[in-house]
């Protein structure tokens, strides 16, 4: 019986992560997992690091991305493994991505300006050089400055989705983020579906749709779900002939309460569920 644990859905300082990837790498393997997907939102930046080090940890590295996008006014994730990174599609997508996420911060720094909050793009890249920027680095600069006294407040007072500093981004759809990861050769998931607090019918209404785009997968195992939450996403694979993915959505000490392979302390993702995906 092959016991060996995995973990489907990594995040690193590529993008929101604390933890760079070669750091994840080693991360990984003292924790007793034999492969990880390098999942950084909206980037693949970190791959090439965390190749090298996973091969010389003696770990498997999935190549993947998570792609933000927009269901009918609902954000939803799509999660790209086994893709490659050097398509130029891709890329330049990813790019193009980069560039009005970058457009989007500078509106969100002079709307916290105004609310009292010495912030620049500037000070972020001193305290954060090689990272994509997102609202969780504008969370983690406000409370090094002492703005705030955690990272949730950031988002439930000011950067939350529909907070007085928020500013909306450019997405695209599920089915778009489907054909840009078939399209670098990858197998596209849906990322933690419960998360989305959709009610059965528009769910399965919004796996309909990706099916017509050839949605490979679906997450049924993650740090926060309830056994009655992955019975029911395992349920919607069976019936749908979904591939079933998991992962813990580590960020490091963004998500403190989240551990790499094990997340709260329940995730268990065994390793044949890479074999799925594979065939």
């Amino acid at each position: 019986m092959d016991t060996r644990k995995i973990d489907l859905h990594v995040h690193s300082t590529a993008s929101d992560g604390t933890m760079s990837p070669a750091e994840l790498a080693v991360a990984v393997k003292e924790a007793g997992l034999c492969a990880f997907a390098l999942t950084d939102h909206d980037t693949v930046d970190g791959i090439a690091e965390a190749r090298t080090a996973a091969k010389a940890a003696s770990v498997e590295l999935i190549p993947g991305v998570e792609l933000s996008c927009d269901y009918k006014g609902k954000e939803v994730h799509m999660v790209g493994l086994y893709l490659d990174e050097t398509n130029p599609r891709l890329l330049t997508h990813l790019a193009r991505f980069r560039d009005n996420r970058d457009n989007r911060n500078q509106k969100m720094y002079q709307k916290l300006n105004e609310e009292g909050f010495a912030i620049s793009e500037e000070g972020l890249r001193e305290m954060f050089p090689d990272a994509v920027l997102t609202r969780a680095h504008v969370a983690r600069f406000l409370l090094e400055h002492g703005y705030i006294k955690s990272i949730s407040e950031a988002f439930e007072k000011y950067i939350g989705d529909g907070c007085r500093c928020h500013v909306p981004r450019e997405k695209i759809t599920p089915q778009e983020g489907i054909e840009l990861i078939h399209h670098a050769n990858g197998k596209a998931v849906l990322a933690h579906p419960v998360l989305y607090h959709m009610s059965d019918d528009r769910l399965r209404e919004l796996i309909t749709n990706c099916l017509a785009c050839g949605l490979d997968g679906i997450e049924a195992l993650y740090s926060t779900y309830q056994p009655g939450d992955e019975r029911y996403i395992r349920k919607l694979a069976d019936e749908y002939g979904l591939a079933v993915s998991g992962g813990s959505d580590f960020h490091g000490s963004n998500k403190p309460h989240i551990r790499l392979g094990t997340g709260t302390g329940r995730l268990s993702v065994p390793y044949e569920l890479l074999e799925k995906f594979r065939a």
